[in-house]
């Protein structure tokens, strides 16, 4: 019942499958991409278009300003927040892995004594606002490029500005 022939036939039919697929997929990506393929310098082969929507988008629901957050933020929260923070910063006035955090609030953008601060920061000058930190704490590279700082970020607005009043009381 299972001989050589059987097994000849399901090989075939397996790679003509295989074959009609991939024709079929060249066949789409020229279609829709043109002579230059999926992964050339081009432009769509068609475009469709768009019927105006008559007037300007409406901007994005950002929230409460960063001023009343900062105004209602919880201390005790923002402690817990710097859970996330205390592998790299210290709060005994040593610098670890990242300057500590005493005073941060306040002071001047890479000038910590002690610390070496990448040239980006070292050269940003200015002072650590709480309105400032809470852009840094959204992405710091996209704040200060070069930074060395590796965190990815802090989503959520209310979390910033609990952790920055949090560090407010750190002296």
């Amino acid at each position: 019942m299972f001989d050589t022939m059987t097994l000849t036939k399901i090989v075939g039919a397996l790679c003509g499958a295989l074959l009609v697929f991939l024709l079929g997929k060249l066949g789409a990506e020229a279609i829709y991409f043109g002579p230059e393929g999926a992964h050339g310098e081009h432009e769509a082969a068609y475009s469709v278009e768009v019927a105006a929507t008559g007037g300007e988008a409406e901007p994005a629901d950002l929230g409460p300003p960063f001023a009343d957050l900062y105004a209602a933020a919880d201390v005790t929260k923002g402690e817990k927040l710097y859970g996330q923070c205390k592998a790299c910063h210290k709060l005994d006035g040593t610098n670890g892995t990242g300057p500590h955090m005493n005073g941060v609030v306040g002071r001047e953008i890479g000038k910590e004594v002690g610390f070496a601060y990448s040239a980006s920061v070292a050269e940003h000058g200015g002072t650590w606002t709480p309105e400032l930190l809470n852009q840094w704490l959204i992405k710091p590279k996209d704040l200060i490029a070069g930074t060395k700082m590796a965190y990815a970020g802090m989503k959520k607005p209310e979390d910033r500005a609990n952790l920055i009043a949090y560090l407010a009381t750190v002296k």
